[in-house]
Parts: structure tokens; C-alpha cells; sequence
């Protein structure tokens, strides 16, 4: 196993390339167009990169092969300085076989994308690049009215800087979504709610490690193929896991069940400290009332708790970190170094 390293970065003026690496949510880009021009709008504009978009970027049903064909052309192509996901969405996991490793090793860059992504930024792990959980077009450049200058600080630092950012915690935030394909939502600011801060477990610590984790979801399933995930445990030893839920919204016991899971195989054990993304708790399929979105995360952090209690009782755990899929989102480099520093209530990645 070669220890994940940062890839050079891109500066203004460089080209970006635009990938459509899942099709769960086949062709979104082309079938929901306002986020997706806004959001290369402002990838031009106020990150100034030249956004290239490829075959499969806006296709309705797209091949695993076809979205495989893309990540090649876009690594191999040496005008392109870094890669960023249109959207997640469900099937990556097929996509992965039929990758060139040595092609994408031979080539590397920085990969921005999450959700469904995290199988992507699993595999470059395990190619030995480090990959940047968060900063989809879609989501966090196409959002409504502006970007969130929590979200617009941390993006712009993992793009173009290499030393360490300090995280924060989100003074105000959202989960509650408005229609794509409705110009009046593009019309103002969705509307937000105060931060609670962050919650702190064995805060009595301070350590620092490789990152790896990601959509627990999307985990469970590498978890259950057997793909990109480990053999030789020992490789976790000491990394900063961090997790965090999908609009999906799996229930606690769901999700204790996937940390179990991973306490069963040996691996939840080896990591030094836990970063859990503030959960969303609403959705179009589950638009939950504030007193039941309130419910969703308490049960939530108690079933972490559970599993960490049986598996990991002393693991330094840090709960509502903004980097999911809740808005504002920070960026978390995959691979990459984290340090958390309980008695100071710090958090630091190194982009």
C-alpha cells in the first residue's frame, strides 16, 4: 500500500475537468441545467478555471464505460490540473473495475466530489493520490443565490493552497432543499438556521493521522463487495475516520449496524479519532418537521455512540462537523492529514 500523496494544484486560469462519474441520477446535469450552468458559471468567475466537460458529463444513461472513458481522458490529459464531480448519485461501484490504475497513477490530480464519489476518492487511495471529500458543481458552486462563504473559503483553500486550514464550525446552516427546476429558486438565499457547534467525545486527546471514510452508505457498499477497502488493516493505524450521511437518510439502527459491521472486520478499532458530519435530516422523499429532524439526529448519535461504546470506547469523536451533505460544506482532503485536538477544540486539515 502506497501512502496517499497531494497531487500539484491547479492556479487560475487552469483547466478543470467536469465528470459525471455516477448515473443514479442519470444525466442531472442536462436534465436539471440551473445548477449546473450556475455552478460552471462560478467555477469560471470567482475560481477563475476553465471548466472541460466530456462525453458522459451530461448524458441521460450513461455506460459505466462510457463514465470509466472520462476519468481517463480527464487524468490523462496533461492541459487538466484537478477533476471535479458534477454530482454524486448511485452506481459508481461499477465503475471501478474497469479503471487503468496505472494510468491514473501515472497521472495525478486533485479529485473533488462526494456521496457516490467516495468511491472514487476510495480507489485513489489505494492509487496512492489524495482526493478532496466535498465541492461538487452541482450542490456547493450551483447553490442558490450565492455560495456560502463557509463553503467558497474552504473550496478555494483545497484548490489552490498545500498547508494546513483550520475548520470551524458553521454559524448558520441548512438541509431543506428547493426545486432544481424552478428559476425562483435561484432568485434569493435558501434560508438557514443557527449552528449548534460541534459536540465532543473523549476531548481529552489530541492526535493525527491519514483520513479515509466518507458517505456511510456509499462505505458499507465497498464494505459488502469487498472493494478498495484494505486487507492488511494496519494501514488504518492512527487515521482520522470520518463519516457522514446522504439525503437518503438511513435510520440509526442502519447505520450502527455499518459501524458494527466495521468493528466485526477490525477496523473501526484502528483509527485515532472520528470526524461525524452533521446528518441531513430532510429530504423531498422524507420532509421532516424541525421536532422530527431533531429526532433523526439524536438517534443518530446515539447509535454511534452504541457501536463506538462496544468497539471503540476511548476513540476521540467530534459530532456535526459541516462536511456532508448539509450546507454550508467544508472541504476534508481523503487521504490526506487531519489533526484534532480535543483539549483545544481544533480542527485542522492539510490541503
Amino acid at each position: 500500500m502506497t501512502t496517499p500523496s497531494y497531487s500539484p494544484k491547479p492556479a487560475p486560469g487552469d483547466r478543470a475537468a467536469v465528470i459525471s462519474p455516477s448515473s443514479g441520477l442519470p444525466g442531472l446535469p442536462g436534465l436539471l441545467p440551473l445548477p449546473y450552468e450556475l455552478g460552471l458559471r462560478r467555477l469560471r468567475e470567482e475560481y477563475g478555471l476553465e471548466p472541460v466537460e466530456y462525453p458522459a458529463t451530461r448524458k441521460m444513461g450513461s455506460t459505466p464505460r462510457e463514465r470509466a472513458d472520462d476519468l481517463h481522458a480527464a487524468f490523462a490529459d496533461p492541459t487538466v490540473r484537478v477533476v471535479i464531480a458534477s454530482i454524486g448519485g448511485d452506481d459508481q461501484i461499477t465503475v471501478l473495475p474497469l479503471l487503468d490504475r496505472e494510468l491514473i497513477r501515472a497521472n495525478p490530480k486533485p479529485f473533488f466530489g462526494y456521496s457516490d464519489n467516495t468511491n472514487l476518492l476510495a480507489y485513489l487511495w489505494n492509487t496512492g493520490i489524495v482526493g478532496y471529500h466535498g465541492g461538487s458543481v452541482m450542490c456547493e458552486l450551483g447553490r442558490p443565490g450565492a455560495m456560502d462563504p463557509l463553503t467558497a473559503e474552504s473550496l478555494r483553500a483545497a484548490l489552490f493552497t498545500s498547508g494546513e486550514y483550520e475548520l470551524r464550525p458553521a454559524g448558520r446552516w441548512r438541509d431543506v432543499d428547493r426545486d432544481w427546476a424552478d428559476p425562483l429558486t435561484f432568485a434569493s438565499e435558501p434560508e438557514t438556521r443557527p449552528g449548534s457547534g460541534w459536540s465532543w467525545v473523549n476531548a481529552d486527546q489530541a492526535v493525527r493521522g491519514r483520513s479515509w471514510g466518507g458517505c456511510v452508505e456509499i462505505v458499507a457498499g465497498l464494505l459488502m463487495a469487498d472493494r478498495e477497502i484494505s486487507h492488511d488493516l494496519t494501514v488504518y493505524d492512527g487515521g482520522v475516520l470520518f463519516l457522514e450521511t446522504s439525503e437518503e437518510m438511513p435510520s440509526g439502527e442502519e447505520v450502527f449496524r455499518v459501524l458494527r459491521n466495521m468493528g466485526e472486520r477490525g477496523l473501526l478499532q484502528r483509527f485515532s479519532a472520528l470526524l461525524m458530519g452533521r446528518p441531513k435530516t430532510w429530504s423531498f422523499e422524507h420532509p421532516n418537521s424541525p421536532e422530527e429532524s431533531v429526532r433523526y439526529a439524536s438517534e443518530q448519535r446515539e447509535s454511534v455512540l452504541r457501536a463506538l461504546k462496544a468497539y471503540a470506547p476511548g476513540l476521540l469523536t467530534v459530532f456535526d462537523v459541516d462536511l456532508g451533505h448539509t450546507d454550508p460544506q467544508v472541504v476534508v482532503p481523503y487521504g490526506g492529514t487531519i489533526s484534532v485536538d480535543g483539549p483545544a477544540r481544533r480542527i485542522k486539515v492539510t490541503y
